[in-house]
C-alpha cells in the first residue's frame, strides 16, 4: 500500500519559516496608516500648502497687503483649533510616519539605477528637507520673536530679517524646490495607489501634468521669497500701515481734491 507523504519543499519557491505572516492589502493596522499618510500629503497638508503659496504671494503687493493677509488668516472663526487639527498634527504624523516608511524601505539606485529607484529616493530625501524645514520655520515664525496673530502687519518685517542672512535664503530656497518637487511627486503617487491612474500611459500623461505643476508652484514660491529680499521693499518698517489707512481717506472724502487727498495719505503714514 502506498504511503502519503507531505510534498518536498521546491526548489524554486522555498518554504516560508515560521514568523509574522506577510501584510496583504487590507490587513493590519500597516495598510490603514499607510492609506492615512498617504491621503494626509494631500488632505489637508497639500491644500494647506497651496493656501500658504497663494498667501505668500501677496508679499508682492507690500509689508500692508502681506500684514493684511495674515490677519484675515489669524481672524478665522476657531483659527488655533483649525492650526492644531488640519496643519499642525497632519503634518507631524505624515513627516514621522514618513520618516518610518524611509528607515523600513531599501533602495537600489547603486545596483539598479533605474528612474523607479531615483525617484524613490529623491521623494524620501526631499520630504526630510521639507519636514526639519517646515519644523524651524513654524518654531520661528510662529513661536518665536514678534508674536504674529496679536502683531499681524509686523509679518513682513519678520520674515526680512530672517532673510538678510544669506544662508537663511539658501535655506529657503532649497526648501522650497523640495516642498514643491515633494507634493508634485506625492500627488502622482496618490493618484497610481489609489487608482486614479490605472495604466502606464495614464500614469505618464499624468506625470508630466504633475511636473507642470509642481514647477509652476516652485516658481511662485521661489516669486514671493524674492519679495522679500529684492529692491523693491527694501528696509521695511516694522509695523506698516493697515490697508484701511491708505484706502479710508480716499473713500470718506470723495469731494477732496486729489492732491489734498494723497497729502492726507502721506501724513496719515507718516503719524503712523
Amino acid at each position: 500500500m502506498a504511503t502519503a507523504h507531505p510534498p518536498a519543499a521546491s526548489p524554486i519557491r522555498p518554504e516560508v519559516s515560521r514568523g509574522v505572516p506577510p501584510l496583504r492589502a487590507g490587513q493590519g493596522y500597516s495598510f490603514v496608516l499607510r492609506k492615512l499618510h498617504s491621503l494626509m500629503g494631500i488632505i489637508p497638508i497639500g491644500a494647506f500648502l497651496i493656501e500658504h503659496l497663494l498667501s505668500n504671494f501677496e508679499a508682492l503687493k507690500g509689508p500692508s497687503a502681506y500684514g493684511a493677509q495674515v490677519k484675515f488668516l489669524n481672524g478665522l472663526p476657531l483659527v488655533r483649533v483649525l492650526e492644531w487639527v488640519f496643519i499642525f498634527l497632519p503634518i507631524l504624523y505624515h513627516g514621522i510616519y514618513g520618516v518610518y516608511i524611509w528607515l523600513r524601505g531599501k533602495s537600489n539606485v547603486v545596483y539598479y539605477p533605474w528612474a523607479g529607484n531615483w525617484m524613490y529616493v529623491s521623494q524620501r530625501w526631499t520630504g526630510l528637507i521639507a519636514f526639519l524645514y517646515i519644523g524651524q520655520h513654524v518654531l520661528r515664525q510662529r513661536f518665536m520673536g514678534v508674536d504674529l496673530p496679536e502683531n499681524p502687519y509686523a509679518a513682513f518685517h519678520k520674515v526680512q530679517v530672517e532673510l538678510q542672512n544669506p544662508w537663511m535664503v539658501a535655506v529657503y530656497v532649497i526648501a522650497m524646490i523640495a516642498i514643491c518637487w515633494h507634493f508634485a511627486y506625492g500627488i502622482w503617487l496618490f493618484a497610481a495607489k489609489w487608482g486614479i491612474t490605472p495604466g502606464e500611459t495614464a500614469r505618464r500623461r499624468f506625470g508630466y501634468v504633475c511636473a507642470a505643476f509642481g514647477l509652476g508652484i516652485a516658481v511662485m514660491g521661489l516669486w514671493s521669497i524674492w519679495a522679500f529680499i529684492g529692491p523693491n521693499y527694501k528696509d521695511a518698517p516694522e509695523n506698516p500701515p493697515p490697508m484701511a489707512a491708505i484706502v479710508m481717506p480716499m473713500q470718506s472724502e470723495p469731494h477732496m481734491p486729489p492732491v489734498a487727498r494723497i497729502s492726507l495719505t502721506v501724513s496719515q503714514m507718516l503719524s503712523s
